[in-house]
């Protein structure tokens, strides 16, 4: 299984001292995309795109494309 993992963001958000709680009450940033962002789960592009213009950052700074190894048979 493939995924997208954005475990990237919640460094990048750190290391510019963005809080989740500024993110939300300043920036007006949906506190159910952050949910799915924290689960690993779908958001659009545009979710992508607001962030990265927040935290001026590239796309590579909020998530990674993970492929999963294939099991191979014994």
């Amino acid at each position: 299984m493939n995924m997208i993992l954005y475990d990237r963001l919640w460094e990048t958000m750190k290391a510019k001292g963005m809080t989740q709680y500024r993110l939300i009450h300043y920036y007006k940033f949906s506190a159910g995309q952050l949910g799915r962002l924290r689960k690993n789960a779908y958001v659009s592009t545009h979710t992508i795109h607001v962030l990265c213009t927040i935290l001026n950052c590239s796309v590579e700074d909020v998530m990674e494309f993970r492929k999963e190894e294939a099991k191979k048979e014994e």
